[in-house]
C-alpha cells in the first residue's frame, strides 16, 4: 500500500498533488458535523454564543489543516505556516466585533438548538 501512495500521491509531477491534505482535512469537517462534536460548545463556556462559533469554527479548521498538512507529504514543511496563518486573523475579532455591524439576516449554521437559545435569550 505504501509504495502505491508514493507512486500516485508523493511524486512531484503528479496532478494529485494535495489530494492529501484535501481529502483528510473535509473528511475531519465531516466527521465533526456528523457526530456532533463541536468546538463551539466548549468555546460558549468562554464567550458569548456568536463569537464561540466564529472562534470554534476558527480553530476547528486549523486544527484540521494542522493534521491534513502533517500527513500530506507535499505540504508537510509548510505545517507551522499554515498553522500560523490560520490563527493570526482571530487576533482581528475584538475589532472587527467593535466595529462591524452584524446584519439581522445573517443566516448561521451550526449548533442549532443552541442558536435558538442564542436569539431568544436576547
Amino acid at each position: 500500500m505504501e509504495h502505491l501512495l508514493e507512486e500516485f500521491l508523493v511524486n512531484e509531477d503528479t496532478w494529485l498533488r494535495g489530494f492529501v491534505f484535501g481529502f483528510v482535512h473535509v473528511s475531519i469537517m465531516l466527521v465533526g458535523y456528523y457526530s456532533g462534536w463541536s468546538l463551539n460548545r466548549l468555546f460558549k463556556i468562554i464567550s458569548n454564543g456568536y463569537v464561540a462559533g466564529i472562534i470554534g469554527a476558527a480553530f476547528s479548521h486549523v486544527f484540521a489543516d494542522i493534521i491534513a498538512a502533517s500527513l500530506d507529504p507535499h505540504i508537510r514543511s509548510s505545517t507551522i505556516g499554515i498553522a500560523l496563518g490560520g490563527i493570526l486573523p482571530l487576533i482581528f475579532i475584538p475589532i472587527l466585533e467593535k466595529f462591524l455591524v452584524k446584519s439581522e439576516h445573517h443566516i448561521m449554521i451550526g449548533d442549532h438548538e443552541d442558536i435558538r437559545k442564542d436569539l431568544d435569550a436576547h
